[in-house]
């Protein structure tokens, strides 16, 4: 096989010093003079693949091996085999990266960033999905979708259990709310499988890890922030960031290109984040603060109007701050909440709608039903009534604040949320008891809470006389507690 020099294909040098970017171009007839043979060695990159050229191959020879690279490659897209699993030796768009793990859906983006990765990195993709109570449906076919997208794999773990008893007990002993209303739905559930991602990367020896969040979100941040506490090492791609695509219409299109099979399911007009939490819904006409939501747009819970006509009681048992049991039957930390989020629904307990401000700068406006996690933050609450004192609970009350804000900005597995953490579990010790609640309609009363650490003495609180209070005792205790006021008083007055 003849090659003349004016027919020599073009050849990409790498070498250690390239940093894994494409450095250059030679004919190879001019491989021989050329600084990067001399500076890279006898590495060269042809058409994706790794070409070894020997010192001694005469310049004809060397290209000679180049295009039967080039012809091996054309060989495999004849037969329909270019976008198979084992050529993850190419080189990308956009570099070099061996295995990456991506937070999958099976959505139209999660399915479309499959082929974005491999065509950009030229590496394998393993797609993992953590199952937090979003729902079966969520889950079904996820693993025909993966791999009809060009994924090796896909990787599906349980992590409901863990996410209820590491992830939101903690948030509910210690009070967190963000901003007034805002349960941290969304919040908690991104570092728990942030986390998990990091553990499949290890086990399947990935050297990235990538989402699907958008560059407006408070998701990236999270995931992101997971991802640098646990292991800083791993490399992170998220597409939204770099690729071109800004649209529906557009991800259909590269589908399509990529033969990537389209999802078919009607397109839900609110975006959507649910886990066994909480639901949230926004955009449409959520996006202007004016509108009311739909009553069709809610899923977790019914309309006030719809629901029972007879209140429903219901008793949430309590240990150092964490729900054990409903009615007195014990249950694992994702069981009881998946009945608490049926008898909530019910009663349509848990709708909140709200403007928050994103951590990314701009506010958004957001409605979440949260039927479960009201009813336990309710019931964690009044019991705390009957076992903290004033000073404990005012200065919880002020951690708590900033619990949350760490929350909600990604930041779990920071140093001071792991720290106040500690605290919120010392001073709820004492935090055991049962509270009942009476459901109907949207709100929730309390109707009951015992302890057997309660402060409260009905012998002392009682407007009857008694031994341990003498009402005589108040009076000293106004004078001294009052002097403050009252010196200022006399100094305002020149007495």
């Amino acid at each position: 096989m003849a090659v003349a020099s004016s027919s020599c294909p073009k050849i990409v040098f790498k070498g250690p010093e390239s940093n894994g970017v494409l450095l250059s171009r030679y004919n190879s007839c001019c491989l021989k003079r050329s600084y990067f043979y001399q500076k890279f060695g006898s590495h060269g990159f042809c058409g994706g693949h790794i070409i070894n050229l020997r010192q001694n191959d005469s310049p004809k020879r060397q290209a000679i091996r180049c295009v039967l690279a080039g012809e091996k490659e054309s060989d495999s897209v004849v037969s329909g085999k270019a976008d198979t699993f084992g050529s993850h030796n190419k080189i990308g768009l956009r570099g070099k990266l061996n295995k990456v793990v991506l937070a999958y859906s099976g959505g139209l983006d999660t399915s479309v960033i499959v082929p974005w990765l491999r065509e950009n990195y030229g590496c394998e993709v393993v797609c993992f999905t953590a199952d937090v109570g979003q729902g079966v449906m969520e889950l079904e076919g996820l693993e025909r979708k993966a791999k009809a997208s060009g994924a090796s794999q896909l990787v599906v773990k349980d992590l409901k259990e863990e996410f209820v008893k590491d992830y939101i007990y903690p948030c509910l002993r210690a009070g967190a709310v963000y901003e007034r209303k805002y349960l941290l739905g969304t919040s908690m559930a991104r570092p728990v499988i942030a986390k998990a991602m990091v553990d499949i990367a290890k086990e399947v020896g990935a050297d990235a890890v990538a989402h699907g969040c958008t560059g407006k979100g408070n998701d990236q941040v999270r995931f992101e922030l997971t991802f640098f506490a646990l292991n800083p090492e791993l490399e992170v791609v998220a597409p939204w960031r770099e690729w071109d695509i800004t649209g529906r219409e557009d991800a259909i299109e590269y589908a399509k290109k990529h033969n990537v099979p389209v999802p078919v399911s009607k397109k839900s007009i609110y975006s959507r984040d649910r886990n066994l939490w909480h639901l949230s819904h926004e955009g449409d006409i959520l996006e202007d603060p004016a509108n009311e939501p739909k009553k069709d747009m809610y899923m977790m819970t019914v309309d006030p109007e719809d629901a029972p006509n007879q209140a429903e009681y219901v008793e949430i048992g309590i240990n150092s701050g964490v729900p054990v049991s409903i009615n007195g039957r014990e249950l694992s930390p994702a069981s009881l909440l998946t009945e608490l989020n049926e008898i909530g629904g019910k009663h349509a307990i848990g709708r909140i709608d709200m403007v928050e401000n994103r951590l990314v700068g701009m506010k958004s406006r957001g409605v979440y039903e949260t039927p479960g996690g009201t009813i336990l933050w309710t019931a964690v609450r009044e019991l705390e009534s009957l076992t903290l004192d004033r000073e404990t609970m005012q200065v919880k009350d002020m951690l708590a604040l900033k619990y949350a804000e760490l929350v909600y900005a990604g930041r779990w597995f920071d140093p001071l949320r792991q720290s106040m953490d500690a605290f919120m579990e010392k001073i709820t010790d004492t935090t055991t008891g049962s509270v009942t609640l009476k459901l109907y309609k949207g709100s929730i009363n309390v109707a009951s809470r015992k302890s057997p650490y309660s402060l409260y003495r009905e012998d002392i609180s009682s407007f009857e006389n008694g031994l341990i209070y003498n009402q005589a005792d108040a009076e000293g205790f106004i004078r001294l507690y009052g002097l403050p006021t009252r010196v200022r008083a006399m100094l305002e007055k020149g007495i």
